[in-house]
């Protein structure tokens, strides 16, 4: 969990210096770093992600997948670790099925109330 969370402070430090050449990044906005979850053997993390408002999240994802190497550089600099973990960034559905749980319950609520 620690390293874990020490990933994702890495991460949101680099996207937020940016420095990057594809497109996609340098207009992307504001992208949330919401969790990094790494393998027990330390080799590899799985980086979930969320563009600010959700746009273009398809797009965001397949860019920072193909600038994953700069990341692992920068992550290999600032951390002290035996392995560099391979990252693997994924978008992050957790915000859409809490806004479909929040649909349903003021769903229900709507209905006990006309009841």
């Amino acid at each position: 969990m620690r390293v874990g969370e020490e990933l994702r402070h890495v991460i949101s430090a680099t996207l937020q210096h940016g420095g990057f050449d594809h497109p996609a990044l340098i207009n992307s906005g504001l992208i949330t770093v919401t969790e990094a979850r790494i393998a027990p053997d330390l080799k590899n993390a799985t980086v979930f992600v969320m563009p600010l408002g959700g746009y273009n999240v398809g797009e965001i994802v397949d860019a920072l997948n193909e600038e994953a190497f700069y990341f692992q550089k920068e992550i290999a600099r600032q951390m002290k670790m035996k392995f560099t973990p391979r990252l693997v960034f994924k978008a992050d559905e957790s915000f859409g099925q809490a806004d479909k749980i929040e649909r349903i319950i003021k769903q229900i609520h709507d209905e006990d109330s006309e009841a």
